[in-house]
């Protein structure tokens, strides 16, 4: 059994890549510090930002256990839970509050309450940084970026029907901590989700003290809603640093098939870097789900393509789209946004020995219905403008296990993607 959590764990943001090595091998959960590494080439001092979980405690329906002193006090002061109707009635917690009123939190002490209250559970997973430096150099840092679909906490207690998940593996209460630890382990400049249905009461309160911005758009008809005790809608959330990025534009897409308005929904933005001044467009998105649905998927694709089209004025602003299509690679959206005018590659192809073959899986699980493997995780970028510096290996299977994911060393059914990307200094006409 596990009792509620209390802790203080060992050192978050320091960075989790001991340098860039082809096979991992299995880690150990430590409560010492992780190896030292070479420092990330962006400022770890973070803005000013201010408590956005006042007003969300106002609003909350029961508080989730208590994590410990110290840093815990603030913690705990965040992470309560909203009650289902919090977001629709208060349509202003739609919006980020503003940063100069937030106070900032030290990423470390964070990352060590984490490795304290998991310190009972298995090693979390070793995962390595693969080099793909390719000839075309940067006078710039690298942007990171991370893609995933972190599952919606309603839908892994109340709908996803895992067969060898234990009961324990899917409380809230333990597994945002393995969320939070594999978000900070990385140390994304931009990350990207999907199924976020605790974004109020845990993902932006925390990662706005970090010196995220964040912007959420829920499903119209989330399946979380129909999960009694659910925390509200799942839907997509993006984030970025705001010392490295300024926000251009930002458009929440609502996704149409047919002309028909669906329950999928992307959020597409237009930064500045501002080390470079260069801009680009970076996208999250969930399409539909099941067999039976490919034809559908398309045209959500499809319609995505053309809004990103518009937003990007053709090719002028290079494209990063991160999602969970939902398909195969031998599915007709992949192939339309293999061969879209918007000239995209998938990120993860350069992996594999010929760089054109996508990884075997991105998910893994096994549901009463059975055992599903499937590759469903992509990040895509306009090729000529952009290139993929470094990816995050996957995990193997013997890492994985035999009762698949989630795990009570990794909190999702879907594989984080990682890759480091710069800007061409000579995008042919890209920009």
């Amino acid at each position: 059994m596990y009792q509620s959590p209390r802790r203080l764990c060992s050192a978050l943001l320091q960075r989790d890549a001991p340098g860039l090595r082809r096979r991992p091998g299995p880690g150990l959960r430590s409560q010492s510090s992780p190896p030292a590494v070479a420092p990330r080439p962006t400022s770890l001092r973070l803005p000013a930002v201010a408590s956005a979980a006042a007003g969300a405690a106002r609003l909350c329906s029961r508080t989730a256990c208590s994590m410990g002193n110290s840093t815990s006090r603030l913690y705990s002061a965040l992470a309560k839970t909203l009650n289902n109707s919090a977001a629709s009635q208060h349509p202003e917690y739609l919006v980020s509050p503003d940063p100069e009123h937030l106070e900032p939190i030290d990423p470390k002490e964070l990352l060590e309450e984490c490795r304290t209250v998991l310190h009972t559970r298995p090693p979390r997973f070793q995962r390595d940084f693969v080099d793909l430096r390719t000839d075309c150099p940067s006078s710039h840092p690298p942007m990171r970026i991370m893609q995933w679909n972190i599952l919606a906490q309603a839908l892994g207690e109340g709908k996803d029907n895992f067969a060898q998940c234990p009961v324990e593996t899917l409380k809230w209460e333990e597994r945002k901590y393995l969320i939070l630890e594999e978000i900070l382990a990385y140390q994304p400049d931009i990350l990207c989700l999907q199924e976020v249905d605790h974004y109020f009461d845990t993902f932006q309160p925390l990662l706005s003290r970090l010196g995220y911005h964040g912007t959420f758009f829920p499903k119209p008809w989330s399946p979380c809603l129909d999960v009694e005790h659910n925390n509200g809608p799942d839907g997509c959330a993006l984030f970025f640093l705001q010392n490295r990025f300024k926000l251009v534009r930002s458009a929440n897409i609502r996704l149409t098939a047919m002309t028909l308005k669906t329950n999928q929904v992307a959020i597409a933005q237009t930064l500045e870097c501002k080390e470079s001044g260069r801009r680009f467009c970076i996208t999250v998105t969930h399409l539909k789900a099941r067999t039976g649905w490919e034809q559908f998927r398309s045209a959500q694709g499809s319609d995505l393509l053309q809004n990103l089209q518009n937003i990007t004025q053709g090719t002028k602003i290079p494209l990063i789209v991160c999602g969970d299509f939902n398909a195969e690679p031998t599915e007709e959206v992949y192939k339309c946004f293999a061969s879209s005018s918007l000239n995209l590659d998938s990120a993860y192809k350069l992996l594999s020995a010929d760089g054109q073959s996508e990884p075997p899986y991105t998910t893994w699980k096994i549901r009463t219905s059975g055992e599903c493997r499937h590759t469903l995780d992509y990040i895509w970028y306009s090729k000529h403008a952009l290139s993929v510096k470094s990816a995050l290996d996957l995990l193997t299977e013997e890492q994985i296990g035999p009762n698949r994911l989630p795990s009570l060393n990794y909190p999702s059914d879907h594989l984080s993607l990682v890759c480091d990307f710069s800007f061409n200094e000579e995008p042919d006409g890209l920009l």
